[in-house]
């Protein structure tokens, strides 16, 4: 049953097929969504590294992929788990001089305590807090479930503005607010001020809390009023701090490049391209000291990339390309969370070649074991990206004002490609040739949906085919 909402197949590519097979099949073992004290470790049950912790990975990665293909309940559980423990992140953050409600998720728990014991990712990975909020704002766009954030999401989202609004400061010399001490995504800097994508999200973060604040308050405006006295919510205060740094947060650029810098400082490293790297030197995690890595332009996985994957319809497509182009070239996917983003994004800007090269690298990166490590674990939570670089990917997969959206591509390797996605009421198999798209209504109810954004309708129990496009953004 679990296989007939989940498979994929690929039509040519027995190596292409393998992969995604095998990391569908450890994420529904791993995970079922039955228990909402329960969350996803790193490993699963293949290896006993990280002991079976929560890292934020859950909610950038494997979030899309219960959802998607176990529906509703379980993407819903996955969010209770962290609903549960905001106690437990308030908790951390005072342990860290932190007041009035402010909350900081952990980066490594299991009862929501923090439970990492380095300084550099317990006090400064901070952008997990960003990771918690997203799956919020993802889950309901997806589902449609708004009760979500009445019941739940909104004390979630006020706790971690709340935190943001105190992590940054205000700095006389450049006007702006900035935030300093931080280490982003990319693990192979630490310490950094003004991270391009911890500023990002934290701001967005705010944003969305706004909103969802301004939901609740019209739709539900007896909840609205019990939540914020319990939390001492001052609605017009603390909203009017949130703007205020969004409006005034200092972000690092290079006009020169057009890219966002993905901290200040960034272009002091001597730029040196990781094709020129000798291969003897990889993974420079096992080849080099920390002191070189930390000194070097190398980034370990996605990083102002990870903001545009997460915030996609918010930078046209220049923008990404841009971005991507300068960003990949520097990095050496060491983290098996890196090859993803990246092959989504490449899709995204109709780079299919680097698009298929990184989807093979994730749906294999255990079974060949690219980063010389398999005998830890396998890589749960990546296995997830794996399903993300195919539906989100070439299938181009995404939700807009409540609609579902499909601008598909397929890899010259393969000859057909198909998936299923479970979308509020309706199930459809998609499936892709060189010459066509087919989306197949399975459900007994009619749904209108955009195929490279022309609408469509596809009525209960039946299909609709268009022709395949070459290129679209």
């Amino acid at each position: 049953e679990i296989w007939q909402h989940s498979d994929i197949t690929i039509e040519g590519d027995v190596a292409a097929q393998q992969g995604i097979r095998f990391n569908i099949f450890q994420l529904s073992q791993t995970y079922t969504g039955k228990d909402e004290r329960l969350n996803i470790g790193p490993k699963g049950f293949t290896g006993e590294k990280y002991g079976g912790s929560t890292y934020w990975d859950t909610e950038a990665y494997c979030l899309p992929f219960y959802m998607v293909t176990h529906g509703q309940k379980v993407a819903r559980q996955l969010l209770l788990y962290r609903y549960k423990q905001l106690g437990k992140a308030i908790e951390n953050a005072q342990k860290l001089g932190f007041t009035d409600g402010a909350a900081l998720y952990p980066m490594v728990t299991m009862n929501g305590e923090e439970c990492h014991n380095e300084w550099e990712i317990t006090f400064e990975e901070i952008h997990r807090n960003g990771a918690i909020a997203f799956a919020i704002y993802n889950y309901v766009r997806y589902t449609g479930d708004k009760s979500y954030l009445v019941n739940f999401g909104l004390e979630v989202l006020i706790a971690i503005a709340r935190f943001w609004a105190q992590r940054v400061n205000f700095s006389q010399e450049k006007g702006k607010y900035v935030m300093l001490g931080v280490t982003g995504p990319n693990e192979y800097e630490n310490n950094v001020n003004n991270n391009w994508y911890t500023s990002t999200i934290a701001c967005w973060c705010m944003e969305y809390a706004e909103e969802v604040a301004a939901y609740v308050k019209s739709t539900d405006p007896s909840k609205y009023a019990e939540l914020t006295k319990s939390i001492h919510f001052d609605e017009s205060k603390e909203i009017a701090k949130w703007r205020d740094i969004r409006n005034n947060m200092f972000f690092p650029v290079d006009e020169k490049l057009g890219i966002f810098l993905q901290q200040e400082g960034y272009m002091d490293k001597e730029q040196i391209l990781v094709k020129d790297l000798d291969p003897k030197e990889r993974p420079l995690n096992q080849k080099w000291s920390w002191d070189r890595i930390l000194r070097s332009c190398f980034i370990k996985q996605a990083d102002v990339l990870q903001g545009l994957y997460f915030l996609e319809d918010r930078y046209d497509t220049d923008t990404i390309k841009r971005n991507y182009e300068f960003y990949e070239a520097r990095t050496v996917h060491e983290s098996s969370l890196s090859p993803c983003v990246h092959s989504v994004l490449a899709s995204r800007i109709g780079n299919v070649d680097k698009a298929y090269e990184l989807y093979l690298r994730t749906a294999r990166l255990d079974l060949d074991d690219y980063n010389r490590e398999v005998k830890e674990g396998l890589h749960i939570t990546s296995m997830a990206g794996t399903w993300i670089s195919i539906v989100e990917g070439f299938g181009g997969m995404r939700v807009r004002n409540n609609m579902l959206t499909f601008n598909p591509l397929i890899p010259d390797k393969w000859k057909s490609y198909s998936f299923k996605v479970w979308f509020r009421d309706n199930i459809l198999k998609i499936m892709v040739t060189s010459s066509q798209i087919t989306i197949n209504n399975e459900s007994g109810n009619a749904i209108t949906l955009k195929i490279y954004g022309v609408e469509h309708s596809v009525p209960a129990s039946s299909s609709i085919s268009v022709p395949v496009q070459k290129q679209i953004f």
